[in-house]
Parts: C-alpha cells; sequence; structure tokens
C-alpha cells in the first residue's frame, strides 16, 4: 500500500465520522460548517452570541460541527438552551416580558411565535406602534416623506405633463 492510498483511507474515515446534520432544538444546522457558522443559522443566534456560545460550551469556534463528540455536541446545545441565564441583559432578544417581566433569548420558531405575539398585543390595545403596524406604515421613527411608499406612484411624470399640454394647445389653434 502507497502512502496516496493511507491517505485516502484516513480521509475516507474522517468523512464517516462527521454528522451532517446537527438538531438543536427543532432546526438542523448544518455539521459540515463551523460551529460559529453553524449556530448563525439557528434563528435568534448572530456572530457575537454564536461566539459566546462556543467559549462557553469549551469548544473552539473554528471546530467543523459534526466532528465533535457527542457528548461535546449535547453541551453545545445545552448552552443555546439556557443562553438568557448566562449573557448580559443587552444581549438577549426579549427583555422584560410584558406578563412575567422576565428577560429570555427566543430561539428557532420560538422567536416568531413570541414577536407576532408581542405585535398583535402592541394592535390589540392600540398603542402607538400597534396603529402603525396596522396601518402598515414604518414603526421605528423612520422618515415616511419621500421612502416606504406602497402606491405605484412615486414622482411627477414632467413628460407626460408636457405632451398634455401640447395637445392641449394644439387643440386651441385648431
Amino acid at each position: 500500500m502507497s502512502a496516496e492510498d493511507t491517505d485516502a483511507d484516513d480521509a475516507d474515515e474522517e468523512e464517516e465520522d462527521i454528522q451532517y446534520f446537527v438538531r438543536i432544538g427543532q432546526t438542523d444546522l448544518d455539521g459540515t460548517k463551523s460551529v460559529e457558522r453553524s449556530l448563525t443559522e439557528l434563528n435568534g443566534i448572530g456572530h457575537r452570541a454564536a461566539r459566546i456560545i462556543a467559549d462557553e460550551a469549551g469548544v473552539d469556534r473554528r471546530q467543523v460541527f459534526g466532528r465533535l463528540d457527542d457528548d461535546v455536541i449535547d453541551e453545545v446545545v445545552e448552552t443555546v438552551e439556557h443562553f438568557a441565564e448566562n449573557a448580559p441583559a443587552w444581549l438577549t432578544n426579549h427583555r422584560n416580558d410584558f406578563f412575567d417581566g422576565e428577560t429570555t433569548h427566543e430561539t428557532g420558531n420560538d422567536l416568531e411565535l413570541t414577536r407576532r405575539q408581542d405585535i398583535n398585543r402592541m394592535k390589540m390595545i392600540d398603542s402607538y406602534k400597534g396603529v402603525r403596524h396596522k396601518r402598515g406604515q414604518k414603526v421605528r421613527g423612520q422618515r415616511t416623506k419621500s421612502t416606504g411608499r406602497s402606491e405605484g406612484t412615486i414622482g411627477v411624470n414632467v413628460e407626460a405633463i408636457k405632451e398634455e399640454q401640447a395637445e392641449a394647445a394644439e387643440e386651441e389653434e385648431e
């Protein structure tokens, strides 16, 4: 057996060891990417949060996620689930809940569900933001004079006006 054959066998063994999908919550993450990249695919986890999660789990963020041992993957999953307890409040995405006042960090489908519930509550109580959501207008204080227009006409078509005036002038001359 040559050195190339043994290298090919080692590569085959390495590819067999990789988990192509790592499941966290209800989301399948890509196991062929690094830990940091894979975690950012999860809704509610950005680059900064992914780095903090990898550090807390004691994992090198540049390692391939699918090549980690099962117990290390379980540690990462556990860290993601309890992220709000260990992270600073300014890094969480659902601060001071309306009903219980707790600060949580929602991930996956829970993030979209919580966001939709918050918007519906604002609409029901007719808060300023709720009214803006109902009307389909900008909510966070952006300018609306020149942007965010949903109607078809944006500006004045000067050429069409000039053509109409020219036609009107020709009709008057006749």
